[in-house]
């Protein structure tokens, strides 16, 4: 009797782990084809090549981009929630490498990899956060075990159910938090029979709506049930949602569930037959040891089942304990913070000691220079690594929402032309932001410095004036949520090893809803001379804000002085630009530091687009996608900026410049 028992286990298990694929179609065949090898695909392999720790370093979620028209492309990792990063890494990177393999020419694929743990990979030829088209719910991709139910389906139906509808519920809550992938995540079981459960799991991207994501869970438990409803498990994968069921725990998802069987359900229990020994519990019929067995198995049932209940809390209790000592020699410790409207991020609060010790007590010589609100210092941590510290004003009010708007808004921000934040420290009024060692410091401490300005070659400027607009490209456009800088300048421009820009300092920076274009505040929060007129006068700002400035940045890194140095009675930094190019003299900005070595059609064509950038309708102004596309494309004609309102009219002049060959007077 045990060895057919044993025997029918044996056989369930491999049935279970028997499975067949209904559907695979993750490589999107409604979509354009690109060029194998060629520039669209090059990008792919190098987004997706550095998506595994991309994720793994942003607590398991990262969208992004890189590339230009027409061969730009969007990328997306996810795993779930609280993976380790190399169990995050290794299963982005399998899934990664299996797109790159089967996808020979798509523009558009997904795929959920299942090993070692969890986790989404998608890639598009356009941008996809926050989209739930109709295509994106309908391309499925399902698998099912071969195997079928052998207890009543009815009732293992109606268990399996309750448990995917309360998940749907459960997964698909409003979120408060828009990019948490702690959201729309659901892991959960149902008790079956005495030694079984249905375990089940489902995820979300966490760029969608809550309806969007119940509608998308909704649909594949439905398509599901229609095809496999009799079988013993199986997933069903979409480009935003993920639900998998199995009878045993397929992830290590389930480790942080403690199972509890109950006794064997009544509605699963099957009714005695004639065929049965008589019990007990029936009078006038003869009893037998049935009764005594029973109660015998129910005894050791109870005992097991405590037993492991016990050891499970002491392997709880000893885990948390060696977590605890592993930590008390750590400079910091993870914790989660929030703010509504905003995102969840886990990120590392180092102790204030920690810092001190780093800094030598932030003493002058340690001083890199002044940011918004507070000095930055230079550390060296005890592991050797160097990191920048920002100490903001202890007594300013202002200092306190910015501390909170960086922490919690930088924090989950990765692009390689933004600065890394890597944690924080909080004691008493001291209010300290931890970011990334830059060794060449802020843009304006070598660029307005006559002794240090000869470092940067015009190669270097037309770099760094790049490196700042696919920044800012990515704040206004790639970040979920779209992100208003509202004080770009030399000083928040922060220079790596290889003279890389990293746009820096968001404690000004403000949010925008998905239909939001303008936003207005009583107190303008910015930089003199790189204010726009519309915020400095009327308070109001938009991404076209951030243009301005950069129009003013632009030409500041040509002529290698400060907006300022130009500023008159009779005209100001634009105006005085202006003049050159009407005057067909625009070469007379760049910096003689540079003077004998510069590609003069590239340095024209930067003062065309910063004079595009500075026009005073915002209107008027190109966005950021725009901008790249008129740096990186010498074919594309740009427009004729306007002439600046405040510009003291004079005698009319024509000139040509640059390779567009465009008549310019007062009147354009």
């Amino acid at each position: 009797m045990k060895q057919r028992s044993f025997l029918s286990i044996l056989c369930f298990v491999l049935l279970s782990f028997g499975v067949s694929s209904v559907l695979s179609q993750t490589c999107i065949q409604n979509r354009k084809n690109f060029i194998p090898n060629g520039t669209y695909d090059s990008n792919r392999r190098e987004i997706l090549s550095s998506l595994p720790s991309d994720a793994a370093s942003q607590d398991g979620f990262y969208y992004g981009s890189i590339g230009e028209e027409p061969n730009r492309i969007y990328a997306l990792g996810m795993c779930i929630p609280r993976s380790s990063p190399s169990d995050c890494s290794n299963c982005i990177k399998g899934a990664a490498g299996w797109l790159i393999q089967d996808c020979v020419n798509q523009t558009d694929a997904y795929y959920w990899a299942l090993d070692p743990t969890l986790c989404l990979v998608r890639y598009s030829n356009i941008s996809f956060s926050g989209s739930a088209a109709y295509w994106e719910i309908e391309p499925q991709y399902l698998v099912l075990n071969t195997a079928t139910i052998a207890l009543d389906l009815t009732e293992f139906k109606t268990r399996w159910e309750e448990l995917t509808f309360r998940m749907i519920a459960a997964a698909s809550t409003e979120r408060s938090t828009p990019s948490s992938n702690d959201n729309y995540y659901k892991v959960d079981y149902a008790n079956l029979t005495k030694f079984e459960n249905i375990y089940a799991l489902m995820q979300c991207t966490p760029d969608i709506s809550p309806d969007e994501c119940g509608n998308c869970l909704r649909q594949s438990v439905m398509d599901y049930q229609k095809c496999c409803g009799n079988n013993t498990g199986g997933y069903v994968m979409r480009p935003i949602c993920f639900f998998r069921w199995q009878l045993f725990t397929f992830s290590k998802a389930f480790d942080n569930i403690t199972l509890a069987p109950a006794p064997p359900p009544p509605l699963l229990r099957r009714p005695v037959t004639a065929s049965q020994p008589p019990s007990a519990g029936n009078p006038g019929k003869t009893p037998d040891k049935s009764s005594e067995n029973i109660s015998m198995k129910t005894i050791v049932a109870i005992v097991v089942v405590g037993g492991c209940i016990i050891i499970i809390i002491i392997i709880i209790i000893l885990g948390l304990l060696a977590h605890r000592f592993a930590r008390k020699g750590k400079p910091y410790q993870e914790v989660e913070l929030n703010q509504t409207g905003i995102t969840s991020v886990r990120s590392l609060q180092y102790k204030f000691k920690t810092i001190e010790d780093a800094t030598n007590k932030f003493s002058e010589s340690n001083r890199l220079g002044q940011g918004g609100f507070g000095d930055v210092f230079k550390g060296t941590l005890p592991d050797g690594k160097e990191i920048a510290v920002k100490r903001l004003s202890r007594k300013s009010e202002q200092s306190k929402k910015e501390f909170k708007n960086e922490v919690v808004l930088v924090a989950k921000l990765q692009h390689r032309n933004l600065v890394k934040l890597l944690g924080f420290s909080v004691k008493g009024e001291e209010r300290i932001i931890v970011y990334e060692f830059l060794p060449n410091r802020s843009l304006d401490y070598i660029l307005f410095d006559p002794t240090k300005q000869g470092e940067l070659d015009w190669k270097k400027r037309y770099k760094i004036i790049g490196g700042i607009a696919r920044g800012m490209l990515y704040l206004h456009q790639d970040s979920q949520p779209t992100i208003i800088h509202r004080d770009l300048k030399a000083a928040n421009i922060l220079l790596d090893a290889h003279m890389n820009a990293k746009v820096a300092d968001f404690g000004t920076a403000r949010i925008f809803g998905m239909d939001q274009s303008v936003a207005n505040t009583e107190n303008p929060a910015g930089t003199p001379g790189y204010m726009p007129p519309e915020y400095k006068d009327q308070g109001q700002f938009s991404m076209k804000s951030d243009v301005y400035s950069y129009g003013i940045l632009v030409l500041e890194i040509i002529c290698g002085k400060r907006n300022t140095s130009y500023s008159s009675p009779v005209q100001n930094f634009v105006t005085y630009v202006w003049r050159l190019w009407r005057s067909g003299s625009p070469l007379n900005l760049v910096d003689q530091a540079i003077a004998d070595n510069y590609q003069s059609e590239e340095v024209t064509r930067c003062i065309h687009i910063a004079l595009l950038c500075v026009q005073d309708d915002p209107t008027d102004r190109p966005d950021f996608s725009i901008i790249m596309s008129m740096l990186t494309s010498n074919s594309l004609i740009l427009p004729v900026p306007k002439r600046p309102p405040s510009l003291i009219p004079d005698t009319p002049t024509q000139s040509t410049l640059g390779s567009n060959s465009q008549t310019i007077n007062d009147e354009t």
